[in-house]
């Protein structure tokens, strides 16, 4: 079987690079909104599902798709928070996360044309609290912009503020490895 990876994220490539895997990237035109109602880790299932759909069309018969969305929620607020559009909406995002946990969550999608398989990954992060001029330093510096909550936990950030994980790290970064390895081998 060919895999082909649904995503143009850079972090998802390098982290899929890392099982030894041969894979092609492949470029999916979809809709990215989701429904008012859906929470937590339904959002990004819900886009992992609609970005695989999208492409369905397209697979042969030798080909699995790995499509996926990750996003941040912060339980106080109940609110996700996706990639930021601006410096002003990437600071608030920071001053959200600063001095609390929070959940980074991804949704995984493998599709072949005789089968699918959907998954989640719960990751909790914690974060000291931030001053105002670490924040404006990090987003200024790093401009993280193509990041849910507006942080890479391989950053600056991540080495100076990020107190305990309690999960997949590599989930953080946009992908959970382990479980993907994991789930491929039912594609065999």
């Amino acid at each position: 079987m060919k895999l082909l990876l649904g995503s143009q994220s850079p972090r998802r490539q390098q982290l899929l690079s890392m099982l030894d895997i041969h894979f092609r990237v492949v470029h999916i035109d979809c809709d990215e909104h989701f429904p008012a109602d859906l929470k937590r880790g339904a959002i990004p299932m819900y886009l992992a599902t609609a970005k695989a759909q999208a492409y369905h069309e397209r697979l042969d018969t030798d080909e699995i798709l790995l499509t996926a969305d990750t996003i941040v929620w912060v339980e106080k607020y109940g609110k996700m928070l996706g990639k930021p559009s601006c410096r002003e909406e990437a600071q608030e995002m920071l001053r959200m996360l600063s001095g609390r946990t929070h959940q980074v969550y991804t949704g995984v999608r493998l599709t072949s044309l005789k089968q699918n398989y959907t998954f989640p990954c719960r990751t909790d992060v914690s974060f000291r609290k931030l001053q105002s001029a670490e924040i404006d330093y990090y987003v200024d510096t790093y401009k993280p912009f193509d990041k849910a909550g507006a942080y890479g936990i391989q950053e600056w950030i991540g080495a100076t503020a990020c107190t305990a994980i309690r999960g997949s790290y590599f989930n953080v970064m946009g992908l959970p490895t382990h479980e993907v390895a994991a789930a491929l081998k039912l594609f065999l």
